[in-house]
């Protein structure tokens, strides 16, 4: 079985979050509205509803695709996906095919590079809800504008997809486009799955697993796939090419339906919709508006600030997280006081969303501040622990160094951190020689 290769690709597709939805003025909001409130002629396809670009979506999709470093076309427009579903009400999705708004760009991770094949702009579809043996349809969702990023099929490890959708789930949050609320379905995650004995050579078959919203379960849902590929190969079965779902609970993915080629689609250029001509002027715009992002801020803090790179890492996987951290430290809170101090209170904190630019200044103040040492409740302290850990003191005086670091934890629990711990440590070597000389 180690004898084969998985071959995996990815499509993800995120809501992005404006007011009104893709081609029409309703809101784009729809997570627990009343079914089926937030709907005009446009969204439910009704005959002579026209549809009108949002332009702040396709904003939006362009700085992603410049965020994901992908060239943009200075020509793109909309097609028609023709299929029937029970959740598309015009019979087709408005969405792109042979124009997307950007192509070819990466993403490394881990000293990888992965690339981006595109990423275009379409409209959602409604939802169906299973009500026992009745299936419901809110159209609520119809038409919020949703952007699709195609990665080439780089990837043949389940973690590297983890980490991959990881740093494209931080970075649509650092752009402010999106939510990315996987809980909420406005960031779903697609993987197309097939394996090979030859890492260069792409299979005549691929499964797609559909909307998932958990990176554990993408890992979980391409183990299992690649599993289950694999020993019908062995038994000289060829995979279907289909689309599967996967269940959490078991663990395991089922059969949905069979998967659709393009041609299936008869895509056709939408007529009600002219092309749209982008300026290099326009694209530089957009561009000017990307933010630092995770990667970038990453690096800067470790080479700048001399952060651990885990600790760096944690820091600018939140970007307001990430903007407290350089509020505090440009405020100065005392020459004493390292970027590293800073970081530290912010880490520990449980919730670190919740902390405010205050609150992390008050205690980085309260943590630099000179703990006083109580000297004679230190030196009983001292005493009672060296008696009652005999062994351990042997071991300091054979030269097992580490053995002192035990004592001083001891010593510093029942001091109740009231105690420097420098001095704790000069004044249990001292005592333990005094004893030594003693004996």
């Amino acid at each position: 079985m180690s004898d084969y290769t998985p071959i995996i690709g990815l499509e993800i597709h995120v809501e992005l979050k404006t007011r009104s939805k893709m081609f029409c003025q309703c809101p784009a909001d729809h997570f627990a509205k009343k079914p089926n409130t937030q709907t005009c002629p446009v969204c439910l396809g009704l005959p002579g509803a026209l549809p009108v670009p949002n332009k702040k979506a396709v904003d939006w999709a362009i700085l992603l695709g410049l965020a994901l470093n992908c060239k943009v076309s200075h020509e793109s427009k909309f097609d028609r996906k023709n299929y029937f579903y029970p959740d598309l009400p015009k019979g087709y999705q408005i969405s792109q095919y042979d124009q997307p708004l950007s192509t070819d760009g990466y993403l490394n991770i881990d000293g990888k590079r992965f690339k981006i094949h595109r990423v275009h702009l379409e409209e959602d579809t409604g939802k169906l809800l299973h009500v026992g043996t009745d299936t419901l349809i809110d159209f609520n969702r119809s038409g919020v504008p949703l952007v699709e990023i195609v990665t080439e099929p780089d990837f043949h490890d389940s973690e590297d997809v983890k980490r991959f959708l990881e740093e494209l789930h931080t970075i649509v949050r650092y752009l402010g486009i999106s939510d990315a609320d996987m809980e909420k379905g406005s960031m779903r995650l697609e993987p197309n799955i097939s394996v090979s004995l030859n890492i260069n050579e792409l299979p005549n078959y691929k499964v797609e697993v559909k909307n998932i919203n958990s990176f554990r379960y993408v890992r979980n849902a391409i183990d299992f796939e690649v599993k289950r590929q694999i020993e019908l190969l062995e038994k000289s079965e060829k995979p279907k090419q289909e689309t599967r779902g996967y269940d959490e609970k078991k663990q395991t993915t089922y059969s949905q339906r069979s998967k659709e080629e393009a041609q299936d689609y008869r895509y056709f250029p939408e007529p009600d919709i002219p092309p749209m001509v982008f300026k290099e002027e326009y694209i530089n715009k957009i561009k000017s508006n990307l933010p630092e992002l995770p990667s970038a801020k990453l690096n800067r803090y470790v080479e700048k600030f001399n952060l651990k790179k885990q600790d760096a890492y944690t820091l600018s996987r939140d970007i307001n997280v990430a903007n407290k951290f350089e509020t505090v430290l440009k405020i100065q809170v005392s020459d004493n006081i390292k970027p590293a101090d800073i970081a530290n209170v912010i880490l520990n904190k449980k919730d670190r969303s919740s902390l405010t630019v205050e609150e992390i200044k008050e205690e980085v103040k309260k943590r630099k501040q000179p703990i006083h040492t109580d000297e004679k409740i230190l030196a009983l302290i001292i005493d009672q622990t060296l008696k009652s850990n005999p062994k351990v003191v042997e071991d300091y005086k054979k030269g097992r160094e580490n053995a002192i670091m035990f004592l001083v934890g001891i010593v510093m629990r029942e001091m109740k951190g009231r105690a420097d711990a420098k001095l704790v440590i000069d004044k249990l070597k001292s005592r333990i020689e005094k004893l030594n000389a003693k004996s």
